[in-house]
């Protein structure tokens, strides 16, 4: 069984066990979650629900393992022939979530 979920307005296709690595949620280490964004869910049958925009009664159920954040990134703006130049990084900061059940009612 895998469901496609949407958190934070990115969508992850997840299974039970799969590491996630999603935009930062709140909460601490061990933190259970629940996200019901569930757009599309297939079961062991082969049956496949799609959601209207979400699965009604489908949801998935992880555990925040660690926060962190990634390498940097370098935005460098430039202009020619004007002298303007502007060198900026951004580390973005992200969650490991580990997948622990995918539930659903339908």
């Amino acid at each position: 069984m895998y469901a496609v979920v949407e958190i934070k307005g990115k969508q992850y296709k997840a299974q039970e066990g799969d590491l996630l690595k999603v935009d930062s949620v709140g909460g601490a280490d061990g933190d259970v979650m629940e996200f019901d964004s569930v757009l599309m869910l297939r079961k062991d049958d082969d049956k496949v629900s799609f959601g209207t925009p979400y699965v009604k009664g489908a949801k998935v159920k992880a555990v925040v393992e660690q926060h962190g954040r990634d390498r940097k990134v370098i935005v460098y703006k430039y202009k020619r022939r004007k002298g303007y130049r502007r060198r900026n990084g951004h580390r973005q900061q992200y969650s490991l979530v580990r997948v622990k059940e995918i539930a659903a009612t339908t």
